[in-house]
């Protein structure tokens, strides 16, 4: 979530659908390497009953996508210093809150400052206390001015007529850290100067979607695939857009268009477990994974 759209920057949302049905294709070792635990640890999960596998004809693990999704938020956690007793927990309640594998899968977790942050796209909250922050309301960030962050803007001394279209869209990713609904604004004016700016559509398309307006974020996806056909995340974010309409062929159509992006290939594995298809399922999991340790090396 995977199913989250994504800009030039990065952002997710989350949705919630009735619970499908699932099938069990990964063993302890698959799953153990697709996530880059040890299986005592996978299997681990399995005693505190926070995992139930089914078992296969001589009695072995069988794990569904739905482990899958823990077990990845259970290795973020760990790599973020949270000691197991804590993540446990963590993701019992996490495990409670979310409706399906969609929405669990979209979400975003990090430890800050000692306390487990969530995230969806749209909130951020606590993940013991439930206390909801928004993700703009980070202290660094409310020390910035929307005046300072347009100030740099112009500090070469250009006034604001002579900004470029890739100047304004530039200035929307600022806005977007300090004051989210200045943002479109500023990619507005960036695709006035050039209608065909498509990292300016893609951010566009990606708050309309966060407002759950499908309809103009499609629209701009649509204007972005126009004017560069292989753009990644316009794909990508198309993607996600018929995946919220539960049209999951025509949804792995474009994320079979954006290869170079980790998420499309981790909501590629769900469309492929759901379909029963355990070989393309374990194989996307593994683009998945080269992708992330790629951009983390």
């Amino acid at each position: 979530m995977q199913t989250s759209a994504m800009h030039a920057g990065s952002g997710q949302k989350s949705t919630e659908e009735e619970p499908a049905k699932s099938t069990a294709v990964y063993s302890t070792r698959q799953v153990a390497e697709l996530i880059g635990l040890k299986r005592h640890q996978v299997r681990h999960y399995v005693r505190r009953e926070l995992l139930r596998p089914q078992r296969g004809e001589n009695g072995e693990f069988r794990f569904s996508f739905q482990d899958v999704v823990l077990l990845r938020a259970a290795k973020g956690l760990l790599d973020a210093d949270v000691t197991p007793r804590r993540a446990y927990k963590v993701l019992v309640r996490l495990q409670a809150q979310m409706a399906d594998v969609r929405a669990l899968s979209s979400l975003r977790i990090t430890s800050e400052s000692g306390s487990v942050m969530v995230s969806d796209g749209n909130r951020r909250w606590d993940a013991e206390s439930g206390q909801t922050q928004f993700a703009f309301d980070a202290p660094e960030k409310r020390k910035v001015s929307v005046a300072t962050i347009v100030g740099s803007h112009l500090a070469v001394g250009k006034e604001v007529g002579e900004m470029s279209s890739d100047e304004w869209y530039n200035l929307g990713l600022d806005l977007e850290e300090v004051d989210l609904d200045k943002a479109p604004d500023a990619y507005r004016k960036a695709l006035e100067l050039d209608p065909n700016n498509a990292d300016a559509h893609v951010n566009m398309g990606r708050l309309y979607q966060l407002k759950g307006n499908l309809r103009h974020a499609r629209r701009h996806y649509q204007l972005a695939l126009r004017a560069i056909p292989n753009h990644q995340l316009a794909n990508y974010n198309m993607g996600t857009i018929y995946d919220e309409l539960d049209e999951l062929e025509k949804a792995a159509e474009y994320y079979e268009r954006a290869p170079a992006v980790p998420d499309a290939h981790y909501n590629l594995a769900r469309i492929c477990e759901l379909r029963g298809d355990e070989v393309s399922s374990l194989r996307h999991m593994r683009h998945y994974r080269d992708l992330v340790e790629r951009s983390e090396s």
